[in-house]
């Protein structure tokens, strides 16, 4: 497969002619080749979209004829939606039935829901006493810097990409370099329902500096961030030093799940390991961080154990599969390097710990599901957002310690609470410091829900109507019907 740049309604290579070749992460085997493109690639993409903004042709169509155009996009994600699932899958390793049942049925669901919402945005307005009137209005932000990652490529683009078209303005989307499969198939359909010209440009290549010039960029409005924290505040700073543009990031995590001694105790099991090790841990709300009540602490580490290695692991394309690949070599060699850090820390190994290179998998970049216990909060496992398949537990005392370690993090993602008592869960919940939280569940999410962290776990947030008023800005109009004189300072 050939994947190039999609810039002013063109497909076009690299400036530069560079390539990169795209690897399907469980056999290592080369499945594509992408464009591979220059901060001057960008900077096309990012004319494009201005051009194409300042003249109108999208942000001055109504809500409705922008409403229409998600729709047909949206039906064409339907027309498609088993090809792209096997793609996705190709491409990031996770599993067939998450790209199936999961990935694209939500990203189709974002298309519509957005092409709902925007019809539903309505001006205000407010009669003053003197017979004036104030309007209050929603209008596009203008030239939008789309940034995702590679363990959700199209659901998270689709995030960014849907409620910014609705808004009416238009769109450079960078996703990540290794990853650029499923964003290749979404532009062909934007060409295939007709989305004019440099309303959404694809630019392909190296985030660091493609990134980092739709950041700092005076020719763009607005730019969202999926990723890391580091990589967040890299884009914050060019931001800054750029036009002062909006920006909205939803970063790292370290999530916390807290199981209380009077849980249903295999359903907090299922629970649990659902938290961590579902996408292999490659998950911004994985629930890495397990705190589990001292009277079971031994037994669930126990019951942990026995089912993650249980877990079936393989190429995510055969339906039976529970676990796939990690989504790059040099991710896995990451995550491999945090589990020795692990072991020298003194953390107790209960399972995992290893790449997996029998049965056929020494090609492809699978780690163990693994679980450490017997962690304190001084080490790197336990404060460092590992993003794998690995687990950290601690066992907790009473309530008032579950919140104070659940707290003591530089992040603030997501947390969840098991526990029968829901009067205990609403107390425990109302304390803990992050963005999305559940009580006796995990990562199940709702397009109409925003979605976002506190601390250095983001700004802003993606999804529900907070997600489309991010892309648009606020302007109030102050209508008097005759000018009258000031009449400055009078008694």
């Amino acid at each position: 497969m050939k994947i190039d740049m999609f810039i002013d309604g063109k497909w076009r290579e690299s400036l530069s002619g560079g390539r990169k070749d795209i690897l399907n992460p469980a056999t290592g085997e080369v499945m594509a080749s992408a464009a591979s493109g220059t901060v001057e690639d960008t900077k096309l993409a990012i004319k494009a979209a201005r051009v194409a903004f300042d003249s109108g042709i999208w942000s001055n169509l109504s809500a409705d004829e922008r409403a229409n155009y998600l729709y047909k996009i949206a039906d064409r994600l339907e027309v498609k939606a088993a090809e792209i699932a096997l793609l996705e899958t190709e491409n990031n390793g996770k599993v067939i039935r998450a790209t199936t049942n999961v990935d694209i049925p939500a990203t189709i669901q974002i298309f519509r829901y957005y092409g709902d919402q925007i019809k539903l945005i309505k001006e205000k307005s407010y009669n003053r006493e003197d017979s004036s009137e104030t309007i209050i209005t929603q209008e596009p932000i203008g030239v939008c810097g789309l940034i995702v990652p590679w363990n959700f490529p199209l659901m998270i683009a689709a995030q960014s990409i849907a409620p910014a078209l609705a808004a009416g303005n238009t769109v450079v989307l960078k996703p990540a370099e290794v990853t650029p499969v499923s964003a290749y198939k979404l532009f062909e359909i934007f060409e295939e329902v007709g989305l004019p010209a440099g309303v959404a440009n694809l630019i392909l290549g190296p985030g660091s500096k493609m990134g980092n010039e739709l950041a700092e960029s005076f020719e763009v409005d607005q730019v969202t961030l999926t990723g890391g924290t580091t990589a967040g505040q890299s884009i914050l700073r060019a931001a800054a030093a750029g036009n002062m543009k909006n920006v909205t990031l939803e970063l790292g995590g370290k999530s916390p799940l807290i199981v209380f001694d009077d849980v249903d105790f295999e359903t907090a099991v299922e629970n649990a390991m659902f938290g961590i090790f579902h996408n292999a841990g490659q998950v911004c709300t994985a629930a890495s961080r397990l705190l589990v009540h001292e009277t079971i602490y031994g037994r669930f580490v126990e019951r942990l154990a026995e089912r993650a290695n249980k877990i079936v692991i393989g190429n995510g394309e055969s339906e039976v599969i529970e676990m796939g690949a990690l989504t790059s070599e040099s991710h896995m060699n990451e995550v491999l390097q945090y589990i020795k850090v692990g072991i020298e820390e003194g953390a107790r190994l209960v399972c995992g710990g290893n790449r997996i290179t029998e049965n056929w998998l020494d090609k492809g970049f699978f780690v163990a599901p693994t679980i450490f216990a017997d962690v304190n909060s001084n080490m790197r496992i336990v404060k460092e957002e590992i993003f794998g398949p690995v687990l950290v537990v601690e066992k907790f005392k009473d309530e008032e310690e579950a919140v104070q370690k659940a707290n003591d993090s530089i992040y603030g993602l997501a947390a969840a609470v098991f526990t029968e008592d829901m009067d205990r869960a609403r107390r425990v919940v109302s304390k803990l410091r992050a963005g999305i939280t559940w009580i006796n569940s995990y990562h199940l999410a709702y397009i109409d829900s925003p979605w976002g962290g506190y601390k250095q776990s983001g700004i802003g947030r993606s999804l529900g109507v907070a997600g489309l008023e991010h892309f648009m800005e606020l302007k109030q109009i102050n209508i008097h019907q005759k000018a009258k004189p000031v009449g400055w300072y009078e008694n």
